[in-house]
């Protein structure tokens, strides 16, 4: 003994479900979809991270540029070349290179901070000109 549906919102209940074929085609794109954006957001959590230490970096580099600048720093010896400088739980080192100017008795300073972001390096460079007499 067969039993039918008895009446079309039965009949049209029993053809709603998926088929084998529908489940495997969801499944496949599910497969192929979730890495890509897990690998999405793994690089959008890296240049967050870049960026917010770049702009604490840039920070620094403009600190220890204006303190190597000062003329007291330079009279009394206190120049240092390099450093480090911990903001936070990240450390951020520099190094300040000072070269002569093609021009007159300008110097041309330069600090370079490094910082570390998920195991790879990234550095931030600020330079300014200086009267090589007020050094």
């Amino acid at each position: 003994m067969k039993f039918a549906p008895s009446s079309r919102t039965d009949r049209a209940r029993a053809r709603a479900a998926f088929t084998l074929a529908e489940v495997l085609a969801a499944l496949l794109f599910m497969a192929i979809v979730i890495p890509v954006a897990l690998n999405g957001l793994r690089i959008a959590s890296l240049a967050a991270q870049v960026g917010e230490r770049k702009t604490v970096a840039a920070r620094v580099a403009e600190r220890v540029l204006n303190e190597q600048t000062l003329p007291v720093v330079a009279t009394t010896g206190g120049n240092n070349t390099s450093g480090s400088i911990t903001e936070g739980p990240y450390e951020y080192r520099w190094t300040v290179q000072s070269v002569p100017w093609t021009e007159g008795t300008l110097q041309l300073m330069t600090v370079k901070v490094t910082y570390q972001v998920q195991g790879r390096d990234y550095e931030v460079t600020v330079s300014t000109l200086m009267d090589s007499a007020t050094l």
